[in-house]
């Protein structure tokens, strides 16, 4: 049976934590639904169909990962119902620092709540990745920083575009 897992976020922009997180999960699933969240719970700089255009660049332009493995879509739902929609028990998340994880265990033990069937799988970024989060990449961009290290070329380019 193909075990599928939903990587929910905001993806604004992607981060090469959040690839360091897909390329982990395609070792342990079969599939990987990116869904970008499109709630209203947080000011975005991309809009999302900008934010859905960069990840897809990114993943599948930049860096040649499969179209077949993964699939990135727009959602504003829960994602324990976004689980349903795609027939998964597995929510992936990224861990940075223990700063991320009191957080993040609450968000686990919530969805678990709402969906006794579902697991969440904390992977942890490569060390290098660890101090790498969009508000940060953001704002090195903002202030016409090197962000080489931490995305994608493309993502790169939509960024300058952004605060040019």
């Amino acid at each position: 049976m193909k075990k599928t897992a939903i990587y929910p976020g905001t993806f604004d922009p992607i981060t090469y934590g959040h690839i360091d997180v897909i390329q982990k999960s395609l070792k342990i699933v079969d599939k990987i639904i990116v869904g970008i969240s499109d709630s209203n719970q947080k000011k975005y700089l991309f809009s999302i169909d900008e934010r859905m255009e960069i990840v897809r660049k990114a993943l599948f332009f930049d860096l040649k990962f499969n179209k077949n493995k993964i699939k990135v879509i727009s959602f504003n739902s829960l994602t324990t119902d976004l689980c349903k929609k795609y027939k998964s028990n597995i929510i992936l998340r990224g861990l940075r620092a223990a700063s991320d994880f009191e957080y993040e265990f609450q968000l686990a033990g919530m969805n678990r709540k709402l969906n006794n069937n579902i697991e969440t799988i904390f992977l942890m970024s490569d060390v290098k990745n660890q101090i790498i989060s969009s508000r940060l990449i953001k704002e090195v961009a903002e202030l016409n920083g090197d962000i080489k290290k931490f995305t994608t070329r493309s993502t790169i380019n939509s960024l300058k575009k952004k605060y040019e």
